[in-house]
């Protein structure tokens, strides 16, 4: 029998080091060749590391949170014949990274068997100090729902709870046994959650904008009755063959025309190396919220794309980074974004600039209310765009005009497509 020893590897673009984000493996584990043993993280992309040969995995080289350099051991696995690993006459073995005391996972790329006892018998809730591994958004769900995470049984990795467990469980009787405790009772637990991966990479970039950049917001009340009345058109004589098109497209369209005329918003500023880029492609990023937190995939040369391809290709961006499939390049290059909560979106917001670029475009929630027109009271859809800027770079009468331009193309939609 030999060790064979996968190092971190080079993920490219001169990265020196790397966040471990999550272990699949315990040790101990018997693996298979190309099966993913862990998940890293640069500050672009989660990459999975797969295992390059069959064998027993002998030692972890680090924890979940982790920074690790590039070249530095990750994992040893005992393999059959000589492996590529001889430790030097006299060296101390290294001692294994003890594991988490949980039940090994499911290998990633196998779907979960059902488990008779699951079905069969209650469930059998965990502790009060053990504390469930779930996403931010599950907890926010099972908190709205009042609905003790600990009683619900997780079929991710390491026991992680998922939407679908949280879904099972909602759907079921539960008996006596398995019921949290009612709304009015004391609590005196807590919890520590470890801000690692993705949330401590989006804590880094908003801690880093709000500290560089000169932010300021500027919200306008937009109409956009016609839009939607456009909208739902489109959709009813070309939804079937085409797709359905949402409110995006139509404000992706806007940005593109009315930076015609703005160019400064449309760039990126190096403030290190004092330069300004402004850029004739338009690349927008689709701020999107996923359960491990919120990425930001790219919709590249938006001023070449129809309403239809534009929509589409959002679709496709926002679902690759939802379920972490996006590549790096799908969430770099950006050189504005647009961030939307959608039903959610409240009155106003202030939406952090996402460096290096300079502007920001959020969108508030849509509503029907009276207002008054040519001195009559009528009912309207109006909704708020809550815009924020880099003060250094922007001034504040181009962002007030930009803004005000793509007011004006939504509430003529016409005037989007002239040329």
């Amino acid at each position: 029998m030999g060790t064979h020893v996968i190092k971190m590897p080079d993920i490219g673009e001169g990265i020196a080091q790397v966040e471990l984000v999550e272990w699949f493996v315990n040790v101990g584990d018997i693996i298979n060749e190309d099966q993913v043993v862990a998940d890293v993280m640069t500050d672009k992309a989660t990459v999975e590391i797969p295992s390059p040969v069959s064998g027993k995995v002998l030692a972890l080289g680090g924890q979940p949170g982790e920074v690790m350099a590039v070249g530095s051991e990750l994992i040893r696995i005992e393999v059959e014949g000589n492996g590529n690993h001889v430790d030097a006459p006299q060296a101390k073995a290294p001692e294994p990274v003890a594991a988490a005391p949980q039940a090994a996972p499911e290998p990633r790329r196998e779907a979960p068997q059902p488990s008779a006892q699951h079905t069969a018998a209650p469930i059998a809730p965990r502790e009060a100090h053990d504390k469930p591994l779930a996403s931010p958004a599950v907890r926010k769900r099972a908190l709205d729902a009042g609905i003790e995470l600990r009683y619900v049984h997780g079929s991710g990795p390491a026991g992680r709870i998922l939407h679908e467990d949280l879904d099972a469980f909602i759907s079921k009787p539960q008996s006596s046994a398995g019921q949290a405790p009612g709304g009015y009772a004391r609590r005196s637990d807590s919890e520590q959650v470890p801000v690692i991966g993705l949330r401590r990479k989006i804590a880094q970039r908003m801690q880093d904008a709000k500290r560089r950049v000169a932010h300021f917001s500027y919200v306008e009340e937009i109409d956009v009755t016609a839009i939607e009345a456009l909208r739902q058109q489109l959709n009813s004589r070309h939804g079937e063959s085409r797709g359905k098109l949402t409110l995006l497209p139509f404000l992706v369209r806007a940005m593109v025309v009315a930076l015609r005329d703005f160019p400064q918003i449309n760039a990126t500023y190096d403030d290190e190396a004092q330069v300004i880029t402004r850029h004739g492609a338009v690349h927008v990023g689709i701020a999107t919220q996923g359960d491990n937190g919120l990425m930001v995939p790219v919709l590249r040369h938006a001023e070449a794309g129809s309403l239809w391809a534009n929509a589409s290709e959002i679709a496709r961006v926002a679902q690759a980074a939802r379920s972490n499939k996006a590549t790096r390049e799908e969430l770099t290059g950006s050189t504005i974004t647009l961030t939307s909560l959608g039903a959610l979106g409240g009155i106003v917001s202030t939406p952090v600039v996402n460096t290096p670029e300079v502007a920001i475009v959020g969108v508030n929630r849509m509503v029907e209310r009276p207002v008054v027109i040519d001195g009559q009271i009528v009912v309207r859809k109006m909704m708020n765009l809550s815009s924020s800027f880099d003060h250094r770079v922007v001034d504040g009468m181009d962002a007030a005009l930009f803004i005000q331009a793509v007011r004006g193309l939504l509430e003529q939609p016409a005037c989007l497509f002239v040329e």
